[in-house]
């Protein structure tokens, strides 16, 4: 349950907001705006495939959430790929998140191919570029290599307060701006951290009625530790 107002009265970040449709708000920095801007290209690309890249917990799923919404595409992970079993709508757009398992290299190069006969687009997520990804195929590796990649690094503190702020916002929870900039201070540098962070705060702020300040915010980091 919330305990009052917004706290987006209190903060203020000159940061664009995107709506997902049916997902929750994506805040574009300069960290990630190369990748939206491809994004918002599609589908207008120099091949079928591009690919985005980053550390984990950076806003590449969230960003190829953004990108299915628009192209209707479906999406897998590599080590579901089955050379047997290509997933459908490959004429429309797919999304194949590189999960670091191993992957049926014949069935990613089938993909490849059909997306591109179909007249599809294909989004490649992982947290290298293709070109480094470990693929001993010769003709998938030399696919690979030809894919766009951009990469996203991981928030800023612009982006990180706003992403604070606005979980808080969500969940109509009222904190004052000095717990956004301890939260800061204290989490490392990525979207789960903060999602994390927040959702804990909230429970303990229910379970013990008391509003969100920054001892109980360094109370429950501690915890954590």
């Amino acid at each position: 349950m919330g305990q009052g107002t917004s706290v987006g009265a209190q903060l203020s970040f000159d940061l664009p907001v995107r709506t997902a449709r049916g997902r929750e708000d994506f805040m574009v920095a300069p960290c990630n705006v190369e990748a939206v801007e491809w994004v918002d290209r599609w589908p207008d690309w120099p091949t079928h495939a591009l690919a985005i890249h980053g550390p984990p917990s950076c806003g590449k799923t969230h960003i190829a959430h953004v990108w299915r919404a628009r192209s209707g595409g479906a999406s897998l992970k590599s080590s579901q790929i089955d050379r047997d079993h290509l997933p459908p709508g490959l004429s429309v757009g797919l999304v194949v998140e590189h999960d670091g398992k191993s992957c049926d290299e014949v069935g990613l190069l089938h993909i490849y191919n059909a997306v591109a006969q179909a007249g599809g687009s294909l989004l490649l997520t992982g947290e290298e570029p293709p070109a480094r990804w470990p693929v001993s195929l010769p003709d998938l590796r030399s696919r690979l290599r030809t894919v766009t990649a951009v990469g996203i690094g991981q928030p800023d503190d612009a982006l990180l307060a706003a992403v604070l702020a606005k979980l808080f916002h969500d969940r109509q929870l009222t904190v004052p701006p000095e717990v956004i900039r301890f939260l800061m201070s204290r989490l490392e540098r990525s979207l789960d951290a903060a999602q994390r962070s927040v959702a804990r705060l909230d429970a303990v702020a229910l379970e013990k009625g008391r509003g969100i300040t920054v001892r109980l915010a360094a109370d429950v980091l501690d915890m954590a530790e």
